[in-house]
């Protein structure tokens, strides 16, 4: 005799049973459909490089003493490129507020070097920073643009917070040790103002040093370092929280990145460079332990940011 209940039993386990693979089904080609990336992790780099075709290449600096590893903890945008389709290199390039002539020849020979021995493509190149990490890619896109045999040929170059004008760092490394308000902010005055004597002089003897190794240099109204830069899109990031400094660092407007980065934009907008942006952000500045600090990687919309590499 026919035994209904057993048969609806039987039958509730059966759809189950294909209900519960269809779900591991769909897991799997989730899987199998995310994006591929390929770590590669060298003494001094790390590159993230997708298995698709590659639509653009973004190198990164950190800033002093960042290494890949802090600018991937501070700046999380490795997953963004991924599946947008781009490599990224995390540099180990660090400690340094400018570059010498023989500095950019090296560095220069060793992006090219990177970017042919991991067959990374060339068309659409951008380089950018975090505060000293911002000089050093201002400045190393304009020397890659003046070589006349160079497979790279940057599309784009960004800063975040950067101290682009060197004589004005040491005039508010001089003010902050007058001042002695932020135990923090005198001793970095102090080795900012020994660095830049033993390197350059003093500025208010002679300006002519920092003019020839700065971004920037507003006294003077000097840009010409960047002058290879002037039909290449360039983006300057900056927080101008006037109230954090005052409060923290006591320090003035004219004491900040901020006022001398909106200043070098006027100065390239004067001087016929017609593809740069200011973006100035407001209360995004926060470091990765969630401490708020306005002189942050995150200040930077990641996903706009790579819209941005990506037009």
């Amino acid at each position: 005799m026919f035994n209904t209940h057993k048969f609806f039993i039987l039958l509730v386990f059966l759809l189950s049973l294909i209900s519960c693979n269809e779900i591991k089904s769909e897991k799997k080609e989730k899987i199998i459909s995310e994006p591929e990336v390929s770590e590669i992790i060298e003494e001094d780099y790390e590159l993230y490089k997708p298995g698709k075709a590659i639509k653009a290449v973004l190198i990164l600096f950190g800033g002093y003493p960042e290494d890949a590893k802090d600018i991937e903890r501070e700046f999380k945008i490795l997953d963004i490129a991924k599946n947008n389709d781009i490599a990224v290199i995390l540099s180990n390039y660090n400690q340094t507020l400018w570059l010498e002539e023989k500095n950019k020849i090296q560095l220069a020979k060793r992006l090219q070097e990177i970017i042919k021995n991991n067959k990374l493509p060339t068309e659409n190149i951008v380089i950018g920073g975090f505060s000293s990490g911002g000089n050093v890619s201002l400045l190393i896109s304009n020397y890659l643009l003046g070589m006349k045999h160079s497979n790279i040929k940057p599309k784009g170059v960004f800063i975040v917070d950067s101290p682009i004008d060197l004589a004005a760092l040491y005039y508010s490394s001089e003010k902050n040790i007058k001042r002695n308000f932020s135990e923090v902010s005198v001793q970095e005055s102090k080795w900012i103002i020994e660095t830049l004597e033993n390197a350059f002089g003093n500025p208010n003897n002679d300006i002519t040093n920092y003019e020839e190794n700065s971004v920037f240099t507003s006294r003077s109204k000097y840009i010409s370092n960047l002058n290879n830069l002037k039909n290449t899109k360039i983006r300057l990031y900056t927080e101008p929280d006037t109230i954090w400094w005052k409060e923290n660092r006591k320090a003035d407007y004219d004491q900040l990145n901020s006022y001398y980065i909106k200043r070098l934009e006027t100065q390239l907008k004067q001087s016929g460079f017609d593809h740069v942006a200011l973006i100035s952000t407001e209360n995004k500045g926060y470091r990765a332990n969630g401490d708020r600090h306005p002189h942050s990687w995150t200040i930077v919309d990641k996903i706009e940011l790579v819209q941005w590499i990506l037009e």
